[in-house]
């Protein structure tokens, strides 16, 4: 914790799962999916990092590689996590549990305001659902670790970048566990940027 400095958010991408390094999609909360071996043993090893009685608040998606992600890096500690469904990873619809290069072609061909059949949300529509959670969490008690899917974060580092360009529909792969340490003022002018050039993209049709 920092008195009176400013909080800082911990953003970061859950542990690697089988299904991720496969390159599945897995946009169902409801589907067990956790992490591997590989990606529970990397979570211990990063919690070395993290002090976890100094982080203020713990805040997940629904998702159980989300919450088991945050509880290895807590450890021993008795700490409660908060639970954020807006930071959901994407509905993917009837591509629940294909590759994503097949998401992705029919991405490409459809661009990111267009729902995938079976699915409550385009890509656009889910970015800015994210966006808009992610805002809410300055409100709890800093500093504040935040776990939630590469997409999100994916963003965040292209917005970071101060790119001038559309947001493009692909983006390079988040790594996992690799925290973006975003100070709350900062975090808060992002986030409008982004939600703003996303909701004028959509209102214009690019």
């Amino acid at each position: 914790m920092r008195g009176e400095q400013a909080m800082i958010n911990f953003i970061l991408r859950h542990g690697q799962t089988d299904p991720s390094v496969q390159h599945m999609v897995n946009g169902d909360p409801t589907c067990p999916v956790y992490l591997n071996r590989a990606g529970e043993q990397a979570c211990i090893r990063v919690r070395s990092s993290i002090d976890a009685r100094n982080v203020g608040t713990w805040v997940t998606s629904e998702f159980p590689r989300a919450q088991q992600t945050a509880q290895l890096l807590i450890g021993s500690s008795v700490t409660s996590v908060r639970v954020e469904r807006g930071l959901n990873e994407l509905d993917y619809g009837t591509f629940e549990g294909a590759p994503f290069l097949a998401y992705g072609d029919w991405l490409a061909r459809h661009g990111a305001d267009k729902r995938p059949k079976g699915s409550a949300e385009s890509q656009r529509e889910a970015i800015l659902r994210m966006l808009e959670a992610l805002r809410t969490i300055t409100h709890y008690p800093g500093d504040r670790v935040v776990i939630a899917h590469g997409l999100l974060v994916s963003v965040l580092v292209w917005g970071l970048s101060e790119s001038h360009e559309s947001m493009p529909l692909f983006m390079p792969e988040a790594p996992y566990l690799k925290p973006l340490e975003v100070p709350d003022e900062e975090l808060v002018d992002l986030l409008a940027s982004l939600i703003s050039r996303l909701t004028v993209a959509a209102e214009i049709g690019g």
